[in-house]
């Protein structure tokens, strides 16, 4: 039955795709396609179809390929061509993305050593004696996240390998571990002065002081502020809803991933050292932050005399953790060896089986990146750029909720905060240069709905790198966050329609958090829940 009904949704799904190809070739040409609304057509494609068919490779594949049939008029050789060369080649080729990827695999590295070498064991029966529920378990997962306010990858990366044995062991399952990871990784770094999200909102600000502006609009990061609250009222309220309960109630039973996830089963079945200790895994994490923080402020020229600040407002995030993390690797190969607890010979055997689970991050990583470029190559950006522009007169009072529902939509669509960012904040910026305290606002409506949309899209770097994190199936992921993200959206959008009147964002942070605690308090009321 199962079988009979996939393969109805597989030809149902075809069908429709085959009726848009045959309508598009007919009624557009490149001319038409480019800066207009065709544009945000292959994400929305890939989106809808991760979503329904539960299958991430293939959704995004097809998304890429109707960019480039939009792009070259339906043209086969047109088509081939810009996949491959202003698509996958030039996505690998970017050195960002390349350094982004180095830092991926060492990590896995890092990952396999840890757990090879005894010390995730050992964290975890630690953890087992000291730390006694369910809620301590969730609650230490939230402050590791916010303590690695650094860099969003960083911290997801990082807080998923340190916790993921501690939150095992309380039958909590990957896709909560992997919702905890991610409203604590961009929301945190979003709302962090020192850190590569701060950098990048300052680089967008022209004409003004940009770390003092990203300063002033965190008060109205609502969305930031709220997702953080609602998340810490989930775990203390022990109330989930949605596909998390399902997900959570047979985590209580044993099962952590209730459905997919088997490359990561097998990784947990490995040998690893009897001789593991806590300091076999605290050290190495240790190591990767001081080294990352300090590849950070050299890529921002630190050691050529610029401030800590500025260094840090200059770097290069993909530089900065590639250096940091393959000096954090060799010093922990170094550190493994001398302690005696494994070989060198095991050390390098992980550095490929660290590449082997990072495999299926980096392959949807691929092909979001393409699927980006061929987002831009249609003119994306200036279709949206001309929306938000035409729209900033005449609806002043509600605007912050219009740039909100903009951003939302657009990281949503295209899977990325700071090309969101780099789209509506110059705007923003220019049409309220003249009303300083609009423009503050504004600025933290684009901010939060970039990460809004970001949380949402199954074409999200950051929630790839959640999931890979929590070492979750990445839908499952995408699934169980949505109503989460879902209904904080809404909140934020009544909190912006508010401050947009009152132009103070106390009474509208006050508003959310209500909202949320009465929401999750009646849910609480109607559900019986396991014991923490």
């Amino acid at each position: 039955m199962f079988k009979t009904r996939k393969g109805i949704i597989g030809c149902v799904v075809i069908g429709v795709l085959l009726v848009f190809y045959i309508i598009a070739a007919v009624v557009t040409t490149p001319e038409k396609v480019t800066n207009s609304g065709w544009a945000l057509v292959p994400p929305l494609i890939a989106i809808v179809l991760a979503l329904v068919t539960k299958e991430v490779y293939s959704s995004l594949f097809i998304g890429i390929v109707t960019g480039a049939l939009l792009f070259s008029g339906f043209s086969f050789e047109g088509t081939i061509l810009h996949v491959l060369n202003e698509g996958f080649l030039a996505s690998l080729c970017d050195t960002y993305n390349m350094g982004i990827l180095i830092f991926l695999v060492v990590l896995g590295a890092m990952v396999a050593l840890m757990n090879k070498a005894g010390g995730s064991k050992a964290f975890g029966d630690w953890a087992k004696t000291h730390i006694k529920s369910r809620v301590g378990a969730q609650l230490a997962t939230f402050a590791l996240g916010v303590l690695i306010f650094i860099d969003d990858y960083f911290n997801c990366l990082t807080v998923g390998s340190v916790m993921q044995p501690v939150t095992d062991s309380h039958n909590i399952s990957r896709a909560k571990l992997a919702y905890i990871i991610d409203a604590t990784a961009a929301p945190i770094c979003i709302i962090a002065p020192v850190s590569s999200w701060a950098a990048a909102v300052s680089g967008f600000v022209e004409g003004e002081n940009g770390l003092k502006v990203f300063i002033e609009t965190i008060p109205y990061n609502f969305y930031a502020l709220l997702t953080i609250v609602m998340m810490l009222s989930i775990v203390s309220l022990n109330v989930d809803f949605g596909p998390m309960a399902r997900h959570e109630a047979n985590a209580a039973k044993g099962d952590l991933f209730t459905s997919g996830g088997d490359e990561y089963k097998k990784i947990q079945n490995e040998e690893v050292s009897d001789n593991g200790k806590v300091i076999d895994l605290v050290f190495p994490v240790v190591v990767l932050v001081i080294a990352c923080v300090i590849g950070m402020i050299y890529s921002g020229g630190f050691f050529s005399g610029e401030t800590f600040i500025d260094s840090f407002a200059n770097s290069d995030a993909s530089v900065g953790l590639a250096i940091g993390s393959i000096c954090a690797l060799i010093i922990t190969v170094g550190f493994y060896v001398v302690r005696g607890n494994i070989t060198f010979n095991e050390c390098m055997g992980c550095v490929p089986d660290g590449f082997k689970a990072m495999v299926p991050a980096i392959l949807i990583l691929t092909f979001a990146w393409t699927l980006k470029a061929m987002t831009d190559s249609l003119g994306a950006k200036d279709f949206v750029a001309g929306i938000v522009s035409s729209s900033a007169g005449f609806l002043l009072p509600i605007l912050p909720a219009v740039v909100f529902v903009i951003g939302c939509f657009l990281a949503f669509a295209t899977g990325t905060s700071w090309g969101t960012f780099g789209i509506l904040i110059p705007i923003v910026v220019s049409a309220f240069s003249g009303d300083h305290q609009m423009m503050i606002l504004a600025m933290s409506a684009c901010m939060a709905g970039a990460v809004c949309g970001d949380h949402c899209s199954p074409i999200s770097d950051t929630t790839i790198m959640a999931s890979a994190g929590a070492q979750c199936n990445h839908v499952n992921h995408v699934n169980t966050q949505l109503p989460y993200a879902i209904f904080v959206a809404a909140v934020s959008c009544i909190g912006y329609l508010v401050a947009g009147f009152v132009r103070t964002p106390w009474i509208s942070i006050a508003l959310g958090i209500v909202l949320i605690f009465v929401f999750l308090r009646l849910l609480k009321n109607r559900q019986v829940k396991p014991a923490a």
